[in-house]
């Protein structure tokens, strides 16, 4: 990896909290980052809401019928959520301010910067594609609780195969056409068709295993699937 291009790292809300914070692997992934920015390597973190978001998401349906918009808001502001508890995390490696908006990333002198979901009509993964615009950085980690893209549902489908390199074409054909709210997909449909407009690499890898991250970015081997 490139120290001075920024590592843009999408972290999914689903291994931050799962079902209530996961303190033991946020402590593991905090020491790791450290460790690169000892090294002199910078990142932007952006945060997903996972079962959080889907939660509320969930019981707003139970009182009354909300519009995608209201489900989008929610959502943003459980991201936001996770993305502060990570900030804080960092202790004074990260910018004091959370990123609100990827396309005016303020200036900052801090290694470590943070931020969440952006405007209704997308995730978070957008957000980090944007970033990534912004930074002009070409790369970006998407950490989730799946080693691989499959090419289906292997909760639903036993004889699914996993993926290790794909194009962006091929990939988008395997997702959903729009963006839905609380959606469980590898990555955002929206941000996929940005991200190959744009020439991005995204590397899908389980969070969970941070070895295999630190394998990636010392540019090894590593277990997870890279589309571009």
């Amino acid at each position: 990896m490139n120290k001075k291009e920024p590592i843009i790292i999408s972290l999914g809300g689903s291994i931050i909290a799962p079902d209530g914070v996961d303190v033991v692997f946020m402590k593991s992934f905090i020491e790791t980052i450290k460790e690169y920015v000892e090294r002199g390597f910078y990142f932007v973190i952006i945060t997903g809401g996972g079962k959080v978001s889907r939660d509320y998401n969930n019981a707003i349906k139970q009182i009354l019928t909300p519009t995608n918009i209201d489900l989008d808001l929610i959502g943003i502001a459980s991201t936001r959520l996770n993305a502060e508890f990570v900030r804080v995390c960092f202790g004074y490696l990260a910018h004091h301010n959370i990123i609100l908006d990827p396309e005016n990333i303020p200036e900052y002198d801090k290694p470590i910067i943070l931020g969440g979901g952006w405007k209704p009509g997308n995730s978070s993964d957008l957000a980090a594609i944007y970033c990534a615009r912004s930074l002009d950085a070409k790369k970006i980690i998407n950490l989730s609780n799946i080693d691989y893209v499959y090419d289906k549902n292997p909760r639903e489908y036993t004889d699914a195969l996993p993926i290790e390199n794909i194009s962006w074409a091929d990939f988008r054909n395997i997702l959903p056409k729009d963006w839905d709210p609380g959606a469980n997909v590898p990555f955002d449909p929206i941000a996929a068709r940005e991200a190959e407009s744009l020439g991005y690499e995204v590397a899908i890898m389980n969070g969970k295993n941070i070895n295999n991250l630190k394998d990636y970015l010392d540019g090894k081997s590593f277990i997870g699937t890279v589309i571009k």
